[in-house]
């Protein structure tokens, strides 16, 4: 296996001689804007902005690896610092928000980087390509491009960062962008990795966004400047694409929305059918609420969790895993981030919800979903709940709450249950075994959607549950 090299000298500032950080201790910690791979020996690799709280940052993309997406050890960059046709175009100084994935002939790796500065639309999404995760990773140039001239009326102020690229059968997507003018589709040519020839961006070097593409999600400009980001979309059960971005403060209120659309160039629409590009509703009534800042009894404070990719991973029986990976702050010292994983699973009727218990490893976890429960009798007991609301809070706290058995319950299979609530709304939830992290010991986890984008995610605390 090819290791990564890891270089001689810190390179962020550009001065000589200064020493390379100690990683050991790094393990998850120091995590932000992640996604992760599994390569074809089983070992998950996470590529990550360079993002560091206690010191200088180096430049050229975090990597580490892990056997169990539990475990993390920091294994090098991917590059030898910036680029040199990205340091020139944005002046960035390290890089952010990969996205790594394979080629569609599956004999090698690519991975989108962004290069950028905090604030600024002069930013660029650049290509490297590598034939293992472990590299050794050869950068290809720049893909799209953007700057701070306004573009044509209408297509907003687009922003070329936060690359996701999004397969659909033979052709692929790169989904980008961040505030500013929001979340924008481009067409790529699988074959190259770069731009679709043809395509308007496609005829300037690095795809100046003059013609940005499709606009699928949008906030207005006065709600925390216009703060929508991250975004990841990827193929709901039954046909047709969900969207995933994260909202507001990056320090604070940062959360995870969702929205589901019939093609991946949009249009998306959240429970209530609002388009995610509707600038007009009220700011937070827009996209369905799936993950937000929260403290569980006795555990500890996970503050601004967010821009989060989703692995899938076909497991040896024949079954799919999937598995949303973010970051996320400590509530009690803001600026420190690290890695979470946590499982995704889908309703019935096709709406992704996250679990709201960390992952904590297939010892410890079922993926059998004709072992999940069926029995409506599991609903009734005592939970802790979060609801991750339609407003953005810093750190909400679980609520613990008694729950009656029902008696118009329809079980789905695999965990899947729907109802009509006190309140007329009808719901789609999923219970499935889980751990909980704060007390040690298996449990059964419940997520639920209502019809009205009122979202529920709730740990059984009573014992035996599982």
């Amino acid at each position: 296996m090819t290791e990564l090299r890891t270089p001689p000298v810190e390179l962020a500032d550009g001065g000589p001689g200064r020493p390379v950080p100690e990683t050991a201790s790094w393990a998850g910690r120091h995590v932000h804007d992640p996604t992760v791979v599994r390569d074809d020996d089983g070992t998950y690799w996470c590529f990550s902005t360079d993002a560091r709280y206690d010191g200088p940052v180096r430049g050229g993309v975090q990597v580490r690896r892990s056997d169990d997406l539990v475990a993390w050890t920091f294994h090098g960059w991917a590059l030898d610092g910036v680029p040199a046709p990205a340091a020139a175009w944005a002046g960035a100084e390290g890089l952010w928000a990969p996205d790594v994935v394979r080629t569609p002939s599956g004999d090698g790796w690519r991975m989108y980087y962004s290069a950028s500065s905090f604030g600024s639309r002069r930013s660029a999404i650049g290509l490297a390509s590598a034939p293992h995760p472990a590299g050794p990773w050869r950068d290809e140039g720049l893909v799209v491009s953007s700057t701070h001239h306004a573009p044509p009326a209408g297509t907003g102020h687009p922003n070329a960062i936060d690359a996701n690229v999004v397969t659909d059968g033979a052709r692929q997507w790169l989904v980008y962008g961040s505030f500013f003018g929001g979340i924008h589709v481009l067409p790529l040519d699988p074959a190259t990795g770069f731009l679709t020839a043809g395509t308007a961006a496609s005829a300037t070097p690095g795809g100046l966004t003059d013609h940005p593409g499709t606009l699928v999600a949008r906030r207005a400009p006065h709600v925390d400047n216009g703060a929508v980001e991250g975004a990841f979309v990827l193929p709901r059960p039954g046909g047709g694409w969900a969207l995933l971005v994260s909202y507001d403060s990056l320090a604070s209120s940062y959360h995870v929305r969702a929205a589901v659309g019939t093609h991946v160039d949009g249009p998306f629409h959240d429970r209530t059918g609002r388009t995610m590009t509707d600038v007009d509703a009220p700011p937070w009534s827009v996209g369905v609420p799936v993950l937000a800042g929260h403290r569980l009894a006795g555990g500890p404070g996970l503050l601004a969790p967010g821009h989060g990719s989703v692995l899938t991973e076909t497991l040896p029986d024949g079954g799919t895993r999937q598995v949303f990976v973010h970051h996320v702050r400590d509530a009690d010292a803001p600026t420190e981030h690290r890695l979470q994983v946590r499982r995704l699973v889908w309703t019935h009727d096709g709406w992704p919800l996250i679990s709201p218990q960390p992952w904590a490893g297939a010892a410890r976890e079922t993926d059998d979903t004709s072992c999940w429960p069926s029995d409506p009798a599991v609903l009734a007991g005592t939970w802790e709940v979060l609801e991750p609301g339609t407003e953005p809070v810093g750190v909400q706290p679980g609520t613990v709450r008694q729950l009656a058995a029902r008696h118009d319950v329809r079980p789905l299979g695999e965990g899947r249950f729907a109802w009509r609530d006190d309140d007329g709304a009808q719901v789609a939830a999923v219970v499935h075994p889980g751990w909980d992290a704060v007390r040690g010991r298996s449990t059964l986890v419940l997520t639920a959607l209502d019809d009205t984008g009122r979202v529920v995610l709730a740990t059984r605390l009573d014992e035996g549950a599982a």
